[in-house]
């Protein structure tokens, strides 16, 4: 089916983005993972940040389309969400030159909001070799990596829950490793619970600022994606599909629809 496609017209705003790395107060929690220095990460520190403002690019059914620079998956809009969770195959990453990131995750808020409280893993490619682990965010608070094991193949769930007031519970598994990490973080300040993503993503920044390169993860496949319990397609909570381009409208990451309305794949095109 032919998809009318459209350029995203509004554009993050870097020099405000890199004043909140710093920002984020973080609470006590109940897991040990690294805060992020720049020597993990090839090229800077990297941040998981809220979707771009986007255009809406058509719709199936009840399911509205938009394009991003950074965020390609599926995102409910409608309601206020208390939980989000998902399942996926952990891809891996083929590294040909340069260095280049994508992230797989589940979150709630940031589509339409100033926060996200997310977890999930990662690819990145470091020159020729690819790295892999995981991490959770409580944007604008720095993203913070477990030490935990992660390799291509990996079978992983997530969620994140609402625990009232600013505190959230991310959980992440690893079922092919056979750990678990559990995390309670409090956000300090009110979340606007407004929206629940599945997401794969290419994030931002290194000391040059910008997004960065997506690495090529061939397909990564995103299953039983729930919110509120309810299928990540259900109706009601007005499901938008999101693809990833870049500044010139061109396709970096393409998402199939729904299967059961909860299951689908999201397709590496190009880095940048």
């Amino acid at each position: 089916m032919l998809r009318r496609r459209s350029i995203l017209f509004a554009t993050l705003v870097m020099s405000a983005a890199m004043a909140l790395l710093t920002g984020g107060t973080m609470a006590a929690h109940a897991s040990t993972p690294n805060t992020v220095p720049s020597a993990i990460n090839p090229g800077g520190l990297v941040q998981h940040l809220i979707k771009p403002a986007s255009s809406t690019s058509g719709t199936v059914g009840a399911i509205s389309q938009e394009e991003s620079t950074n965020w390609s998956g599926y995102a409910d809009t409608s309601g206020t969400f208390s939980t989000v969770s998902a399942s996926w195959t952990q891809p891996a990453g083929t590294c040909s030159r340069g260095d280049q990131y994508a992230a797989f995750w589940v979150g709630i808020d940031g589509y339409s909001s100033e926060t996200v409280e997310q977890t999930g893993s990662e690819v990145d490619c470091v020159g020729r070799t690819a790295e892999y682990y995981a991490w959770y965010e409580m944007y604008p608070g720095p993203s913070e990596n477990y030490t935990n094991t992660v390799k291509a193949g990996d079978q992983f769930s997530a969620s994140v829950t609402w625990d009232g007031g600013d505190n959230f519970t991310l959980s992440i598994t690893d079922h092919t490793q056979d750990w678990t990490e559990t995390t309670e973080q409090s956000l300090g300040s009110t979340p606007a619970r407004s929206s629940a993503e599945v997401i794969a993503e290419a994030p931002c920044c290194t000391g040059s600022g910008g997004i960065l390169p997506l690495t090529d993860f061939g397909t990564v496949s995103f299953t039983s994606s729930l919110a509120n319990g309810e299928a990540i397609g259900t109706s009601s909570l007005e499901p938008e599909e999101i693809n990833m381009v870049d500044n010139s409208g061109n396709l970096k990451d393409e998402c199939s629809g729904l299967t059961d309305s909860e299951n689908f794949t999201c397709t590496w095109e190009r880095s940048s």
